[in-house]
């Protein structure tokens, strides 16, 4: 069962402004006449994906993604504008377990966006409560590339990205044979080498469950999501980072892990 479910823009409509939260949202206040901007997609993305194992179909993290990229393409808002009020106030996801089902609820700002009931085995000693959201570490970083930008050819900028993401998570710089860096080494020289992109290794393939593929991991801090996103940078001929990709999926986890702890 859902509720509170957002609404597509329109996809005829002309736009002559940004798409703003009170255009699809039942929010109110400040941020209702805020627009939706890419960042605050992302962090959504990455905290869908956290709680849910996925990006939900048709759920707020969709809906923004579609609406920031509109704003984007008309030029209301640029590739990396976050919304003040997602920024400092934070973006959540959490769930509430009852029996029989689990009650997702998802905020922005501390304004609900979208709520969705699942439904759970029921236990012989039932538990109710909210189930925290904790800090976001590197792999799940990682794992949530596998769902945002899964069917992305791996290059070799996004092998030299999830080797200073391995870096970071394990606090050594030795590549580990058959770890994530290797495997993403190996991936982007084999594409190199074959001309269709759908026999070319894809990023799902290297990242599916990255958390147990690394030696150590740790949560994502600003500091990670800066130089990752630095060699994401470095290794793109566009010096530029792929939307949806690790830098981004980091520097989202990042955002999130501060309006937690903040």
């Amino acid at each position: 069962m859902s509720q509170a479910q957002p609404r597509r823009p329109g996809a005829d409509d002309q736009q002559q402004q940004p798409i703003k939260y009170g255009d699809l949202f039942n929010v109110s206040g400040d941020l209702a006449q805020k627009p939706i901007a890419p960042e605050d997609a992302a962090m959504m993305q990455t905290a869908e994906a956290t709680i849910m194992g996925r990006t939900q179909k048709g759920g707020p993290a969709a809906v923004m993604q579609s609406a920031a990229a509109r704003s984007e393409g008309a030029g209301f808002v640029g590739h990396r504008d976050v919304t003040d009020v997602a920024g400092d106030q934070g973006v959540t996801v959490s769930e509430t377990d009852v029996p029989g089902r689990r009650i997702i609820t998802e905020s922005v700002g501390g304004q609900v966006v979208g709520r969705h009931e699942e439904p759970t085995p029921v236990s012989l000693a039932p538990t109710a409560g909210r189930v925290e959201q904790g800090a976001i570490t590197i792999g799940e970083a990682l794992e949530t590339t596998a769902q945002t930008a899964g069917d992305k050819p791996v290059d070799q900028s996004d092998a030299a990205t999830i080797q200073a993401a391995e870096v970071r998570a394990t606090g050594s710089t030795v590549t580990t044979p058959g770890g994530l860096a290797a495997s993403a080494q190996s991936a982007a020289a084999h594409n190199e080498t074959v001309d269709r992109d759908e026999n070319k290794i894809k990023l799902n393939q290297v990242l599916a469950g990255a958390t147990a593929k690394l030696t150590a991991d740790k949560a994502v801090t600003r500091q990670d999501a800066e130089g990752i996103a630095s060699a994401e940078q470095r290794n793109n001929p566009n010096a530029d980072t792929h939307p949806g990709g690790v830098a981004a999926s980091v520097a989202a986890a990042a955002r999130l892990n501060e309006s937690v702890n903040g």
